[in-house]
């Protein structure tokens, strides 16, 4: 199994995750974080750490959220790692729990 970033981190990017990962496996764009599936060692230490509770476990992945093992997967190939946490995104907090965020997503 493999952790999970899903819509709610698009436009919001903490990277309080990202601090406590031991294998580096989150990947970096412009407004959203990924895990590389491959790299993923199933530890659960991210989960808790971020603020828009936007990590799941694979297997307790909300139904509407699926389409996100795919896209970390994708993405997490072309995007670089990111090993150390950063500022949030400057409207963070005013993004966090929108729906329909998907159509937001900078996949550059």
């Amino acid at each position: 199994m493999t952790f999970v970033v899903t819509e709610n981190c698009i436009k919001c990017k903490y990277t309080d995750c990202v601090e406590v990962c031991p294998v580096d496996c989150f990947y970096e764009g412009p407004n959203f974080l990924v895990i590389d599936p491959d790299e993923c060692i199933d530890c659960a230490l991210c989960e808790p750490e971020c603020p828009a509770e936007a990590i799941f476990s694979e297997d307790e992945l909300p139904e509407d959220q699926k389409e996100f093992i795919e896209i970390n997967a994708e993405l997490a190939r072309t995007w670089p790692n990111i090993t150390e946490k950063k500022e949030a995104l400057e409207d963070a907090e005013e993004w966090d729990g929108k729906p329909g965020k998907l159509k937001l997503l900078d996949r550059s």
